[in-house]
């Protein structure tokens, strides 16, 4: 690495640590020539894949219109700031862990949906009548009963415990 003081070619590391949870590394390097330290940070840049919208456009994946989807859902519903993040980074995983370049909005679109759905169900069906364009309240009704439905036979034999 260049020295920022003298432009030499050549430092040497003296100390290296893992810093921001260990999503960096702090380096604490010095010049060979002058003899100035400093600090540099490394970190992994991971390539997002573009994603390819419903008309055929092709645009960067945007993780800040990613977490302000996903709060608009969640608007006024109780969920952690924490647990949002989380979400986030399992999508973004997901999105990684296909290993393709490109990605359809329709895949970023239902991987937003299963995590909205373990987080808050009320939360999953505004942002599913949004994504899914419903048209009137049988469609709501629709998707209600069938995110209902899986929890139906867990609610029936708690109640059979009782």
């Amino acid at each position: 690495m260049y020295c920022p003081f003298c432009t030499h070619p050549e430092t040497k590391v003296i100390d290296s640590r893992l810093v921001a949870d260990g999503e960096q590394i702090r380096r604490r390097r010095e010049c060979i020539s002058c003899g100035e330290r400093f600090t540099t940070f490394e970190s992994a840049e991971l390539v997002m894949p573009r994603i390819i919208k419903q008309d055929g456009t092709r645009e960067p994946f945007n993780e800040d219109k990613l977490r302000s989807g996903i709060h608009r859902a969640l608007e006024k519903r109780p969920v952690s700031v924490e647990d949002v993040e989380a979400a986030i980074v399992r999508i973004k995983q997901k999105l990684r862990a296909t290993g393709e370049r490109e990605v359809p909005s329709r895949i970023l679109g239902e991987c937003v949906m299963a995590e909205l759905r373990q987080l808050d169900q009320v939360a999953y069906v505004r942002f599913a009548s949004v994504y899914r364009s419903f048209q009137d309240l049988d469609e709501f009704r629709a998707e209600i009963e069938r995110i209902s439905s899986p929890l139906s036979p867990l609610a029936d034999s708690k109640e059979e415990e009782a």
